[in-house]
């Protein structure tokens, strides 16, 4: 997003006569505002993204079984009508809110001078996009003590629900923890195998890599061993170096940590990027205010997101997974 389009967004003249009034964005604004708060995030390229102009929309989802061709008798009428599943995916909104404020002496005596404002706004945008990347994941309505995650279940609590569970019962990151992965997974969405991931935390990610013994090479990593063998591939900060059975794996960061087998772990998720879908209605609004008996410029933002799983059935969690000593 262009530094030009963060001024817009968060200056007086833009919000004071945006087309809607009341400090929405106009259409195309808004639309390149939730381009860039995805692109600050891990999973925001990964993930099926929808544009919302209600706060409640149901998308439509279609399945069929298994073998529905059969064998056909010459001149004989033997057809044996299939059915095809219709089944709704219900994706709701909540509205959610950050703030921020700034005073008149911070604006004139740092040495950004009144730069200061847009490098704010800028950061401020960022931790928007990461603070809703971890509602999306992290989403708990139980936790009512938080003032974030208690909005929406994400991610992970949906697929705890509905997908396939593995225990890996305080296994470190390894070859056999992803094989567990691809042998719970039903085969039918194995012929896809192509669009799947592996998601997991930075610190499992890092352990995997560290255990295969790979050392750091300019654009590539090479294993260290005697074989003589060189991986030669670039390799991409965050990715895993080697496609485990021919499955990336990508670190997620705003993964939960939690207590496995008295150390730390986390999860691996193995599931196409699309069938997580991350919702956001079109408008955001941003209001700048000037208080005078503070002194202080407060700024307000408000947006509309949402988290569900199209078919919770083609996806696999791997729960428990210990980081190594």
């Amino acid at each position: 997003m262009s530094n030009e389009l963060l001024e817009k967004v968060i200056s007086t003249s833009s919000i004071g006569t945006a087309p809607s009034g009341g400090g929405l964005l106009a259409p195309e604004q808004s639309s390149r505002f939730i381009d860039y708060m995805w692109d600050a995030t891990t999973l925001g390229a990964q993930v099926r993204t929808i544009r919302m102009r209600a706060n409640e929309v149901e998308l439509d989802r279609i399945a069929v079984g298994e073998r529905l061709v059969r064998l056909a008798t010459e001149a004989v009428d033997d057809s044996v009508p299939v059915g095809v599943a219709f089944a709704k995916v219900s994706l709701t909104t909540k509205k959610l809110r950050l703030d921020w404020e700034l005073s008149s002496e911070s604006l004139e005596d740092n040495l950004e001078g009144e730069a200061l404002e847009d490098h704010i706004a800028r950061l401020m945008a960022n931790q928007a996009a990461n603070d809703l990347e971890d509602l999306a994941i992290n989403g708990d309505v139980t936790k009512t003590n938080d003032a974030l995650l208690k909005s929406f279940d994400g991610w992970r609590k949906r697929l705890y629900a509905g997908a396939h569970v593995v225990d890996a019962a305080g296994a470190t990151l390894d070859r056999g923890v992803f094989n567990k992965a691809l042998k719970a997974m039903p085969r039918k969405f194995m012929q896809r195998r192509g669009s799947l991931k592996f998601f997991t935390s930075a610190g499992l990610l890092q352990d995997y890599v560290y255990s295969a013994q790979y050392v750091e090479q300019p654009g590539a990593l090479k294993p260290a061993d005697v074989s003589g063998n060189e991986n030669t591939a670039g390799y991409n900060p965050g990715w895993s170096p080697t496609a485990p059975f021919g499955v990336r794996a990508q670190e997620v960061p705003l993964f939960p940590e939690y207590t496995v087998s008295g150390g730390t772990g986390s999860d691996v998720w193995l599931v196409d990027g699309q069938n997580l879908i991350w919702g956001v209605k079109r408008e955001i609004q941003v209001f700048r205010e000037f208080k005078p008996k503070k002194d202080t410029i407060e700024y307000t933002m408000y947006t509309r997101v949402g988290a569900a799983i199209e078919n919770p059935n083609a996806a696999v969690l791997v729960k428990n997974v210990k980081y190594q000593p």
